[in-house]
């Protein structure tokens, strides 16, 4: 499973914040990250391409944006900031960020380990993986995090998946169908 130092995770955590706040001030110019980059760090931050996905969330815990990128094309510290302002602009489930949301939203970032295919349905352990569905056309995914915080048993899980997707429950079951995992390091802003 992936992990991050402490140190990275604050880096990570200040460079989302920072582009937010550039973007919704439409500075032309994003502030650069306060904090230094520790030598052991700036391989991981800078050089490795990793999937990851951001969201916001209010103060009482409610959603108010998620986007990410299972397949990356830039290292990490870039896609986390290009996934902060997607989740605070893009999201076609909420309206944009407004300045006045700026500071009771919490970043919560979820770094992704490379996917892989999925044998069988029944290895999937809610809370530990996270799951990607092909099928038909469609796809879905869900982060690890989700079935826990939904109460979802692993059929559960993977039924909304599938409604997620657009298609029928039980579709992951079907011989076409394509069901990879992930593990995810997991982490965000304290309020």
């Amino acid at each position: 499973m992936l992990s991050l130092t402490a140190a990275e995770k604050k880096i990570l955590l200040a460079s989302a914040r920072e582009a937010l706040v550039a973007a919704i001030f439409h500075d032309s110019q994003p502030r650069k990250v306060k904090h230094e980059v520790p030598a052991a760090a700036s391989g991981l931050l800078y050089g490795l391409p990793c999937g990851v996905f951001v969201s916001l969330h209010t103060k009482n815990g409610a959603l108010r944006g998620c986007i990410g990128s299972l397949i990356p094309d830039k290292p990490l510290y870039i896609m986390v900031r290009r996934m902060a302002c997607a989740a605070a602009f893009e999201d076609p489930r909420f309206p944009p960020l407004t300045p006045g949301e700026l500071d009771v939203c919490r970043i919560e970032i979820s770094v992704l380990s490379p996917m892989e295919q999925c044998e069988s349905p029944n290895a999937i352990e809610p809370g530990i993986h996270g799951v990607y569905l092909t099928y038909h056309g469609r796809s879905g995914v869900f982060l690890p995090q989700v079935p826990i915080e939904q109460g979802w048993s692993r059929v559960e899980y993977l039924d909304n998946l599938c409604l997620k997707a657009g298609v029928p429950p039980k579709s992951y079951k079907a011989d076409d169908a394509r069901l990879w995992t992930f593990t995810a390091c997991v982490f965000g802003e304290e309020f």
